[in-house]
């Protein structure tokens, strides 16, 4: 049994690893995918990086953040996938740099189409959107069936890759927010590349939930979030671009800060959450201390794992995403059958066992509950959510 799988299931040492953060008394928290912990030291280094920078003001932000400190703390975040550090532009999130991708992506003509499917976030399907209304070109939008699998996910994009020749941009997401489906990137954008069809991904919950080679993957753009795995203070994230392929994304708006040969001039020029970036040196660090991604993803794995294995077949319960080890990470989704509405099971959940999660909505396949255990989730808590869809189901 490899190391990582091995300690996943060794509750005393995550123990030691949860007890660094501060939870507030109240329900289990079963919906860590919206954004993560800062540990108790992390939060007091942001404390001490606001003082820091109400001191010293524009004084040493003009001397040192910006001529120096900004670019390591670059240097670093494009460590954590791999790539040099010219290829990274720190953002405020993942959809602040989706957003500069597509908007700024350059080889679109009038008539040309891009494609988008159920599984997308919202905003990035409403960029697309918006290339349609201000370049001319047309949103093609598929629906994946379900269940889903490998084979499915992969000959539904190659339908559409064939039926529509004028194909030329398409957006994809790693992990899916609304059921944690993983998408299988690198067949995905093989065929893709088959038809000249470029790929944006959305890699907003991939990061720190497991490793990847964006050079394997063949993806040249794609944006991810800072607060969710990696455990950030909010408000940080960051775009890449693949070297060779700068020039297909235009300089924001006509952005002149840097020269056009600069990443940073792909997103908008602002003063950043200056006391947040200071902080991400000492927040990479616990990063890889606990394991990094690897050692993260198959903790949230484990834990995914004990309630859905107890209530696949459960009636009146459906598991929205398989169980292919490819296709699956720490996020699950599931829906109670007899309900249409998963709002009221969402409110028994939180009322009478203590559980809170979150609906999602607008895949295809209907509405869904959200579970998502975190890095202070327990074995006991996945008992717990198991004795509670069985009772409600």
């Amino acid at each position: 049994m490899p190391d990582n799988t091995r300690r996943a299931r060794d509750e005393s040492f995550w123990q030691t690893f949860a007890d660094r953060y501060a939870v507030q008394p109240g329900p289990i928290n079963l919906e860590n995918g919206y954004f993560g912990r800062m540990s108790r030291t992390v939060v007091e280094e942001y404390q001490r990086n606001i003082e820091l920078v109400n001191r010293s003001n524009s004084v040493y932000v003009r001397q040192r953040f910006e001529q120096t400190d900004s670019l390591k703390i670059r240097a670093q975040v494009a460590e954590l996938i791999g790539v040099p550090a010219e290829t990274v532009a720190l953002t405020r999130n993942a959809s602040d740099g989706l957003q500069s991708l597509i908007r700024n992506y350059n080889r679109l003509q009038p008539g040309d189409q891009v494609l988008i499917c159920d599984l997308e976030y919202d905003t990035v399907k409403g960029a697309m959107r918006w290339l349609a209304r201000n370049r001319g070109v047309e949103v093609i939008e598929i629906e994946h069936p379900h269940p889903a699998s490998f084979d499915s996910l992969l000959s539904t994009y190659r339908a559409a890759f064939a039926r529509y020749p004028r194909l030329k941009l398409m957006a994809l997401t790693h992990v899916t927010h609304r059921t944690g489906l993983v998408m299988p990137v690198q067949a995905i954008a093989a065929a893709a590349k088959e038809y000249g069809i470029d790929v944006i991904l959305d890699g907003a919950h991939a990061l720190g939930q497991f490793e990847f080679d964006l050079d394997e993957l063949g993806i040249a753009f794609a944006a991810y979030n800072l607060h969710k795995w990696i455990g950030a203070p909010l408000t940080l994230g960051f775009l890449y671009i693949a070297t060779e392929r700068l020039a297909d994304i235009d300089p924001d708006m006509g952005e002149m800060h840097f020269p056009i040969t600069d990443i940073r001039a792909r997103t908008p020029y602002s003063t950043p959450n200056i006391p947040a970036l200071l902080t991400l040196p000492l927040v990479l660090e616990e990063h890889w201390a606990m394991g990094g991604s690897a050692a993260k993803g198959a903790r949230v794995n484990y834990l995914r794992n004990l309630w859905v294995h107890a209530v696949r077949e459960l009636p009146g319960i459906e598991v929205m995403t398989p169980d292919d080890p490819r296709l699956y990470c720490g996020i699950t989704s599931l829906r109670f059958t007899a309900h249409a509405d998963q709002q009221p099971m969402v409110e028994r959940l939180l009322n009478d066992y203590n559980l809170f999660t979150v609906v999602r909505s607008g895949a295809a396949c209907g509405p869904c509950i959200r579970i998502t255990p975190g890095l202070t989730s327990t074995a006991a808590d996945m008992t717990l959510l198991t004795t509670a869809l069985t009772e409600l189901s």
